[in-house]
């Protein structure tokens, strides 16, 4: 009889694993769910149930999905440029367009930020102007210098008339922000909204972040980047090294996907607006910059990989160069064969990752995805000053793409994420002149040979990588 029961106990374990494989999206994300359910067969189910299926799902995240499906029927794309990019060789952006559905425009004025520095002064310039409205949405806030400065401009705003909106994500704000702070902003009038407010149990278990990072004023501008609002974006605190990051702003006609890409996100946690078109600028005519941009989020829900789909059409069309800047290069396999394929076809693939870590067990995984790379030719550099943090990939000087996903398992899989795609717009040059200087402050990572153990270590940590 206990024979049986172990047979029964180990067919279960198969079956769960063949249903995950079946199901699987990547299963390089997958393997360590695989690995359990065979080991393990009931644990190992009800664990991936609870945390690895998207079975179970909390009321927000149902909103969430719903408010997504109803703003998508605010993107419209002008049947004239649809054309051109139709005949235009831009995978990427005929994938945003076609499949994806977030427009395209052309009359824009792109401005890129080397620095944390630059990013939030102008910020905070352009916040100064604001007449209708000002949106905020950040994965991080944190009390300090830049917040208190930040806040002050949003209050006297407020007694302006501005309206004044915020979402920040209440998990990764827990011990950077007091207690239900979101009451405090709300009593200076500041319209506030954290993401998972209670911090809910199936909030915590579906481990979905919000780490978008976007400020729209007027919608007439709209900024972007790797920066949460946090004294150390700006190095006024250095725990570690310089803390180098980048940004971008878009003026004009692009702005609008932030607008809507935001409003669908607010009305998932309250529902006050039921047309979006009161917060749209009309800003036709008003910029050329000869190029195409586009806005576009990366949603954990829709099992669409957009943020990875569009890294990994630019990777397959680069012909000349691909420079990336990623503070974790926690790839899968398919990014990892796409890498080594355009190094080993002649691309001069450059990676730049931190030289200082910020999470040391997450910064093993970088090396250890470096050194798989490196033995294909791309070439992988540390960031000497500190901590790169930055997220950047920008190919044969034509084409770019600056936001706030990182090159990891969350970012692609997990998160809420916002990226703008550019080809042939002025900024695309400042993103390499900065690409450049900042090659020149960092070391290039040279091949050294490890032992037995150590490369057990490695083999756990590429096992581990999708959890972290």
């Amino acid at each position: 009889m206990l024979y049986i029961l172990l047979i029964l106990r180990k067919l279960f374990g198969f079956i769960i694993a063949l249903i995950i494989v079946k199901n699987s999206i990547s299963l390089n994300k997958d393997i360590p769910w695989i690995v359990l359910v065979l080991l393990f067969p009931f644990l190992g189910f009800l664990i991936y149930f609870i945390l690895g299926s998207n079975v179970i799902r909390s009321s927000l995240l149902e909103n969430i999905s719903e408010t997504f499906r109803k703003s998508k029927e605010y993107f419209v794309q002008d049947v004239r440029l649809r054309n051109e990019i139709l005949k235009n060789d831009n995978k990427a952006l005929i994938y945003l367009s076609e499949y994806s559905n977030y427009p395209i425009s052309k009359r824009n004025k792109v401005v890129y930020y080397a620095t944390g520095e630059v990013f939030f002064e102008q910020v905070k310039s352009e916040l100064k102007t604001a007449e209708k409205f000002i949106f905020i949405e950040f994965f991080s806030i944190e009390m300090g210098v830049l917040w208190e400065e930040i806040l002050d401009i949003l209050k006297e705003k407020i007694k302006l008339g501005v309206e004044v909106r915020l979402i920040y994500d209440n998990m990764a704000c827990k011990r950077k922000i007091p207690f239900k702070y979101y009451e405090v902003l709300e009593s200076y009038g500041i319209m506030c909204e954290p993401f998972y407010k209670n911090c809910s149990l199936i909030g915590m278990i579906k481990n979905h972040h919000e780490h978008r990072k976007g400020i729209i004023i007027d919608g007439r501008i709209a900024f972007t980047g790797g920066m949460n609002i946090e004294d150390r974006y700006v190095n006024l605190e250095q725990p570690y090294g310089y803390w180098k990051d980048v940004g971008i702003s878009i003026e004009g006609e692009g702005v609008w996907n932030f607008t809507v890409m935001f409003l669908g996100m607010w009305n998932a946690f309250r529902k006050t607006d039921e047309d979006y078109m009161k917060y749209y600028n009309n800003l036709i005519g008003k910029f050329d910059s000869g190029g195409y941009v586009v806005a576009f989020g990366n949603n954990p829900l829709d099992q669409e990989m957009v943020g990875k789909n569009v890294y990994i059409n630019m990777i397959n069309q680069a012909r000349k160069y691909l420079y990336i800047f990623t503070p974790y290069l926690i790839i899968d396999m398919d990014m990892d064969n796409a890498l080594a394929l355009a190094a080993k076809r002649g691309v001069e693939v450059k990676i730049i990752i931190p030289g200082i870590p910020d999470k040391k067990l997450v910064y093993q995984v970088s090396l250890l995805n470096a050194r798989k790379l490196i033995k294909n030719k791309v070439k992988v550099y540390t960031y000497s000053p500190g901590f790169m943090h930055g997220k950047v990939f920008l190919m044969d000087d034509k084409i770019a793409m600056v936001g706030t996903m990182n090159t990891d398992y969350r970012s692609l899989y997990l998160d809420f994420e916002y990226g703008v795609l550019m080809e042939g717009v002025n900024a695309i040059e400042d993103i390499k002149h900065d690409v450049e200087d900042t090659l020149k402050k960092s070391v290039e990572i040279k091949l050294t040979k490890i032992n037995f153990i150590q490369s057990l270590w490695e083999a756990i940590l590429q096992l581990l990588a999708p959890l972290m």
